[in-house]
């Protein structure tokens, strides 16, 4: 599919849904609203899926991986390699992303959008959960050039909307999105500069733990990225491409799928809100379809939450990435969800209601 095909089709919900999905949260057999924000989650999603008896029962975490020439210039504490070796890791089932989603019942998949090193799905014994698109190996460095062209940042978009199309196609109820990439904390608070206009010392942290003279380079890098490229918000396929990485892409592009085929979806951290702030420029309406998994330790996390009016469902002072804050939240959306559809009516529990 083309880009401006998938755009002009994400429609805002139904508010007459939500009107229907209130009704019968007025319902149950408690006192109003007694549940607090689990009913506003399972009113979404019934908005969302238009219906009454959703389901959020098949889960996946769809893991978006990639590397960063801006890693070059000392951005995080830990080398470039680290990287494919966590990705070895997660198919292994052995990240934090594997044992939480083995508490909450989500699968795990990973994409190398454009990692460094060579990946093959005959490597691993759970190779089958490894899909390999490799754009380039890492994008270039954005202290000195656009990170990718314009093609490749389209591509990106594509794939990601291409890899969670068919996840839902296979019968997932709902998805979340993770990350990874050393270096890509760098390219995120670029992202979120310029698409949020907050200042840099507000959106620049330590990412994998720089101390105070690293995250002044590093917001130095930041400032400087965008002093040469001058990117236009208004155009936020060539934000992406100029300051962006072949993951962040991705993720927006699992965003946009998700609005798409009126899905719900859970945007993990730092990372994935970059991700998310490229889809809601492109399409504002996905912001209907999005939850926003929990509020990263990461600097600037807040303020990206706070230009899209996302209010997270958790805040554990995570700062880990891989799509584990999100994976914690499907938890609680799948509660919010039995709870809507199993709890009784006052009528059916035969319990006089309030007069």
């Amino acid at each position: 599919m083309h880009l401006k095909e998938i755009v002009e089709n994400i429609f805002p919900t139904d508010p007459k849904w939500m009107q229907k999905a209130r009704e019968r949260s007025a319902s149950l057999v408690m006192p109003h609203r007694a549940l607090g924000r689990l009913h506003e989650f399972a009113e979404r999603i019934c908005t969302i899926r238009e219906t009454l008896e959703p389901s959020v029962e098949n889960k996946a975490v769809l893991i978006m991986a990639g590397d960063h020439g801006v890693a070059a210039e000392g951005v995080s504490a830990y080398p470039q390699e680290v990287t494919g070796a966590m990705i070895a890791t997660f198919l292994r089932g052995g990240a934090g992303i594997n044992a939480l989603c083995r508490h909450v019942g989500a699968e795990v998949f990973v994409t190398d959008m454009g990692i460094i090193p060579d990946t093959n799905p005959a490597d691993f014994p759970e190779g089958h959960r490894l899909r390999v698109e490799k754009i380039a190996r890492g994008t270039a460095n954005i202290a000195k050039e656009a990170a990718m062209r314009r093609s490749e940042a389209e591509h990106s978009l594509l794939t990601g909307f291409a890899v969670a199309s068919e996840k839902i196609a296979g019968g997932i109820d709902v998805l979340a999105t993770g990350d990874m990439g050393i270096g890509n904390t760098t390219p995120s608070a670029a992202l979120g500069a310029v698409f949020t206009g907050a200042p840099l010392e507000k959106l620049v942290g330590p990412g994998t733990g720089l101390d105070a003279a690293g995250v002044q380079r590093k917001r130095d890098i930041v400032r400087r990225a965008i002093e040469i490229h001058q990117p236009a918000r208004e155009d936020p396929i060539g934000v992406l491409a100029q300051l962006g990485g072949f993951e962040i892409g991705a993720i927006a592009g699992t965003l946009l799928a998700a609005a798409y085929h009126r899905r719900p979806v859970v945007v993990d951290g730092f990372i994935s809100t970059a991700g998310a702030l490229v889809a809601n420029a492109l399409a504002p309406a996905v912001r209907d379809y999005m939850f926003a998994g929990h509020l990263s330790e990461e600097h600037g996390h807040a303020a990206m939450l706070s230009h899209l009016g996302m209010e997270p469902i958790l805040q554990f002072g995570m700062r880990l990435g891989e799509g584990t804050g999100a994976a914690l939240a499907l938890g609680i959306l799948d509660a919010s969800v039995k709870s809507f559809r199993e709890i009784f009516t006052f009528e059916e529990a035969a319990v006089p209601d309030k007069k």
